[in-house]
């Protein structure tokens, strides 16, 4: 069994390509298009997320961020990803395996948004099925695990397509807009095609 990761903690996230995509992790020059597709997409995404911090969109807090991301990277506990067009370069949302459990685990969560201008286009499907590759042979994980809101027509679409299984439900797993939400419990395992 693998125990550890492929890639060193010093070395930088590598450039994930995918159909009509690309990944990479989140840098300080992309706070102009971060918050201003955050901001245009808020509507869309709050029933879907966390709350966000009263100062969320600020440059401040996304340096903040970008520090946490920076500490989960050497850590081993969360690989964070934005997603990009691969034509124009324009971001479209992110990506993160978080809470990564080695050890007789080797598995993560998958947590994802997606700018509302370009929701339902396969940009996510596109993106996931791009970062399955990397969690499974780069990070050597056993397991991707994620979950949804069970009104999430969207993401369990997105979960299905992508060779996602159901496994269960949780009530009231993730406070999410707010409110303690039940979710639709998934995964995906590294010899499933």
């Amino acid at each position: 069994m693998a125990l550890f990761r492929n890639i060193s903690v010093s070395e930088p996230l590598p450039l994930i390509m995918g159909e009509g995509i690309f990944l990479r992790a989140p840098q300080m020059t992309d706070f102009p298009a971060w918050t201003a597709l955050r901001a245009t997409s808020h509507d869309f995404l709050t029933p879907w997320e966390p709350t966000w911090p009263a100062d969320d969109l600020t440059r401040g807090a996304y340096r903040r961020r970008l520090k946490r991301y920076a500490e989960d990277l050497r850590n081993d506990v969360a690989y964070p990803f934005l997603l990009f067009d691969k034509g124009s370069n324009t971001l479209l949302g992110g990506l993160t395996l978080t809470n990564l459990r080695r050890g007789v685990a080797q598995a993560a969560s998958l947590g994802y948004w997606i700018g509302e201008p370009y929701a339902r286009r396969g940009y996510m499907t596109a993106a996931v099925r791009a970062l399955i590759p990397f969690a499974f042979d780069a990070l050597r994980l056993h397991r991707i695990e994620a979950a949804c809101i069970p009104t999430n027509a969207a993401s369990i679409a997105l979960l299905d397509k992508t060779g996602f299984k159901r496994e269960g439900y949780a009530r009231q797993y993730l406070c999410i807009n707010g409110i303690w939400q039940d979710h639709v419990l998934y995964s995906r395992l590294a010899n499933e095609d």
